[in-house]
């Protein structure tokens, strides 16, 4: 009853709030048919191309015709199933180092391990796999190989950054203040210009570096500096008396760091992180700029097909979709992570 009142003196407690709630729920009773309508009750499901479609209505049976395309990119069909192995790895990892507390350790080597292991069962070549270029890696999946890897490498990254900044050495302090705030005042899509396309106008004849690695490095130094931030605020939010107080039982200063101020930095980031991982898995979206078919490439691409010409709504409300299903789980995934921190930090 309480929440409701107070739901009810936000949205009508005054007449100013009153009009705006008014305006907004005419809009409301005017979009939601429409899009009902064109999204649901008017759409097409099966068709065999755009001519099979109904006029007025979404044409879904094109998102279904290129499915494929949109998760793996132009991954060969009948090698999917690493892709399938390589996520399982990953979910699995994540899962066991956010509800099993007692075996933490072993699931975050897991988690570390699953960048190689993944690496190997998506690009194929050793233990009797077929090789698969990087340039056929594509659609959803590319997203989150991106995503995943910047986060997992810049964690660490960040934390050495965080450390060095906040240390008391004025050329180690100085040299880490000057990379994280040369990568956070240049913009991301910059960077991945530079990365990707003018890099190699610089490498010596015969030298080359794979576009996905070069993506990857920039991602990966670009994450770096904002988890630096995130972990140098964290730190600074522990009381000195803690640290002051484990110098007075003897502990050497990389002992604080690993059992006194990590462990509590972590559960404070852990909001921040979250919000950097969000963002960064957006951010791939602008991969497709430089060349790689990420999902809003791949969305871009699904349409010049003859057959499912003019169809780019679909194209990339589908793409919106994906990336807001993951990014929610993302989110809930955080909160859970959070909340179960808190309560082991509150011995609850």
């Amino acid at each position: 009853m309480k929440t409701m009142r107070l739901s009810f003196k936000a949205l009508f407690g005054s007449w100013f709030n009153s009009l705006v709630t008014a305006v907004m729920l005419a809009l409301l009773a005017w979009i939601v048919p429409q899009l009902w309508s064109w999204a649901l009750s008017g759409a097409t499901w099966i068709a065999q191309s755009k001519t099979g479609c109904a006029a007025g209505g979404a044409c879904w049976a094109f998102v279904g015709a290129k499915l494929k395309l949109f998760l793996y990119g132009n991954y060969p069909a009948e090698q999917e199933w690493r892709v399938h192995l390589a996520l399982a790895v990953v979910v699995a990892s994540l899962a066991g180092c956010v509800l099993d507390e007692r075996r933490k350790g072993r699931w975050l080597l897991m988690l570390m391990a699953s960048v190689p292991v993944g690496a190997v069962l998506l690009a194929g070549g050793i233990l009797g796999l077929v090789p698969v270029r990087t340039s056929e890696w594509g659609g959803l999946m590319l997203n989150l190989v991106l995503a995943f890897v910047a986060v997992l490498v810049s964690i660490p990254a960040g934390i050495a950054l965080a450390f060095a900044r906040l240390s008391k050495s004025r050329t180690i302090s100085w040299a880490a203040t000057v990379f994280i705030e040369f990568w956070r005042a240049v913009p991301l899509l910059a960077v991945l210009f530079m990365g990707v396309v003018m890099l190699p106008l610089f490498l010596p004849k015969g030298v080359s570096v794979d576009n996905l690695m070069r993506a990857m490095i920039v991602l990966v130094l670009f994450t770096s500096a904002y988890m630096a931030e995130v972990f140098r605020g964290a730190l600074q939010d522990i009381p000195t008396g803690q640290t002051e107080a484990a110098a007075a039982l003897g502990l050497r200063k990389p002992q604080v760091a690993l059992l006194i101020l990590l462990p509590q930095a972590m559960r404070i980031a852990v909001p921040g992180i979250v919000n950097i991982m969000v963002d960064l898995f957006k951010d791939t979206s602008l991969v497709s700029i430089v060349g790689l078919f990420d999902l809003t490439g791949v969305a871009a691409q699904s349409v010049k097909d003859p057959a499912w010409l003019g169809l780019s709504t679909e194209a990339y409300v589908f793409a919106a979709m994906l990336f807001f299903v993951w990014c929610l789980l993302m989110s809930l995934s955080g909160q859970l992570m959070e909340r179960r921190l808190n309560s082991r930090f509150s011995g609850r």
